[in-house]
């Protein structure tokens, strides 16, 4: 177990050191490009047993920063990154501070000697401080902020450009409040422009409209880089609306996040990150064309319209290491954060939302918001729909597309186990289905964000399992593929109300590819994130010159096969 002290980091740079002496960091010193080569290794480093190990490219073309990647790509490293030494730590000591803190106090002894636990969180809250920061070190502004300084990554062959894929943006409402911290990636356009792709269901698409609505043209957004890495973690975590994500961050070190102020906008922002990027985006000014990127869902997520950001100053530490993330078939990185959030967010679901969820698991292959399983302790009829309904009413789980309710006790993160009780289940009585908000991202529903939903009710006693109760159609090139890349295929490539039919207690789930016309049917579909066989090759030819240890073959070669077209977005037949 690790020492407290030794799991507090300074910045970025004490956490590579960490990781270093750990065994965890690999340093690759031959000159790599930042155009897909630095995508194609993370991916074969990413994917391999364990989840590989952290790279930092040393030298990368066409920039003097370091690039860092596969952070947090495994459950140690994400336990460490958050400062403790497994992820089972932080969910029972959260655990223990909620039952303490909702525990019933009757007398004023009892009311008093909560006093120190008020005192312990208080200490939590980020603080503003005067002067600049350590990621105030070199600021450059105006036409000296240029982006192409940075070593900003192209991940896929028919990414539309250059994606900043770890940003912390910072916005507040034009009337203040709290200050929102969210991870939209970034398209960089040119040295001074971005695209700014925020969801309609997140934040700072809210403060977004709410300075439209107001008429207050120039909204400020500050982007952070890098910095300890307790602050990438809660950019993505599903905090509720209104609560400082540095709150969660400062939870995470115990003490709080120092803040300092931009030099060309009034937000705060962490003082130890690596970069800062200010600017602000124009409500008024015409939407322009963001995308294609090869998305974590392992598709593309096509051109759609979204904002633009301009970029007012970069500041950053003269020591700033550049952190990136690659997303694409699962399992990648962003798998971690999901595990970590299971953890961290069960106490106060269980505590305050729904107390008889005893465990929940988002496996992998359904990219966090695909599927779901919860293990209920059940004492009436009706209860796991009970749960769903509030599960799908709850921030960020509002997007879960499959929710799969087991018996209390029962092994949740085993495959084989879950799959054994599926088998069991009689779909004409335990399969729910529902319809409300999705992921902007899935691309299987007919209206963008909005679908079907399902919850399969194992909760209930079974007899022999009969193992005949689903049947599963595929496309052909998906013949041959193991369970876990079937069930990811699967999942995403369906609306569960279109696509799942019961008849004489089989349920047929249509998972192919839905790439004819027609009615109910998505007006676009994007094709598998596959690297192209160039850079493939190129990999190849210079693995021993990485100093990466064994080769390790593309996982491209295992998904071209499900390529559908040449180009990102499948042209769409006419059904007859």
């Amino acid at each position: 177990m690790f020492r407290l002290s030794i799991l507090m980091y300074k910045n970025l740079n004490t956490y590579i050191g960490l990781l270093e002496r750990e065994g965890e960091l690999v340093r690759v010193a031959a000159q790599v490009s930042p155009v897909l080569e630095i995508a194609e290794i993370t991916d074969r480093v990413s994917k391999s047993p364990g989840g590989g190990g952290v790279l930092l490219f040393e030298r990368v073309e066409g920039s003097v920063f370091p690039v860092v990647t596969n952070l947090f790509g495994s459950e140690r490293r994400i336990a460490l990154a958050l400062g403790a030494g497994s992820l089972d730590e932080i969910s029972g000591r959260l655990d223990g501070l909620l039952r303490e803190a909702f525990a019933p106090r009757g007398s004023l002894a009892e009311k008093i000697k909560a006093v120190p636990l008020l005192a312990e969180a208080s200490r939590w809250f980020p603080r503003q401080v005067s002067g600049r920061g350590e990621c105030q070190q070199v600021v450059l502004r105006g036409s000296e902020a240029r982006l192409s300084a940075l070593p900003v990554l192209k991940c896929w062959p028919h990414d539309g450009g250059r994606f900043v894929t770890l940003p912390l943006v910072h916005t507040v409402g034009p009337n203040g409040g709290a200050q929102n911290v969210g991870m939209y990636r970034m398209q960089v356009y040119d040295d001074h422009t971005t695209g700014m792709h925020w969801h309609i269901h997140k934040t700072g698409a809210r403060h977004y409209e709410a300075y439209r609505r107001a008429g207050v043209a120039r909204m400020p957004v500050s982007v952070c880089l890098g910095g300890d890495p307790a602050y990438t973690y809660a950019a993505t975590a599903p905090m509720p609306d209104g609560m400082d994500e540095y709150l969660l961050a400062g939870f995470l070190r115990r003490r709080p996040v120092r803040l300092v102020r931009c030099v060309t906008n009034d937000l705060w922002v962490p003082a130890d990150c690596d970069f800062v990027i200010e600017g602000w985006v124009d409500v008024n000014e015409p939407l322009r064309t963001e995308g294609p990127f090869g998305d974590h869902t392992g598709f593309y997520s096509l051109e759609d319209p979204y904002p633009v950001f301009h970029v007012s100053a970069i500041t950053y530490r003269r020591d700033a290491i550049y952190p990136a993330t690659l997303v694409g078939v699962p399992p990648q990185e962003d798998a971690w954060f999901a595990a970590a959030t299971e953890k961290v967010f069960l106490p106060p679901i269980r505590s305050v939302l729904q107390p008889e969820i005893c465990d929940m698991h988002m496996p992998p292959a359904g990219c966090a918001h695909n599927l779901a399983i919860v293990s209920l302790d059940i004492s009436y009829a009706g209860q796991a729909e009970k749960v769903a309904a509030g599960l799908w009413g709850a921030g960020q789980m509002m997007f879960n597309k499959v929710l799969i309710a087991t018996p209390a006790d029962f092994p949740i993160r085993d495959p084989e186990k879950v799959l054994e009780l599926l088998r069991g289940i009689d779909p004409e009585r335990d399969l729910v289905f529902g319809h409300g908000v999705l992921d902007v991202l899935d691309h299987a529903t007919a209206t963008p964000g909005v679908g079907g939903k399902l919850l399969i009710d194992a909760t209930r006693p079974r007899g022999n399992a009969a193992g005949d109760n689903f049947k599963l159609i595929f496309d052909p090139a998906a013949e041959g593929m193991p369970p876990y890349e079937c069930l990811w295929l699967g999942i995403a490539n369906i609306d569960p109300v279109r696509d799942i039919t019961i008849k004489d207690g089989i349920a047929t789930v249509d998972g192919r590819a839905k790439t004819s016309e027609g009615n109910g049917m998505p007006s676009r579909w994007p094709n598998v994130v596959v690297m192209d066989e160039t850079t493939v090759v190129l990999v190849d030819r210079r693995w021993a010159e990485y100093g990466l240890g064994d080769f390790l073959p593309s996982p491209s070669d295992r998904y071209r096969k499900l390529l559908l077209s040449e180009v990102a977005q499948v042209s769409k037949k006419r059904s007859e």
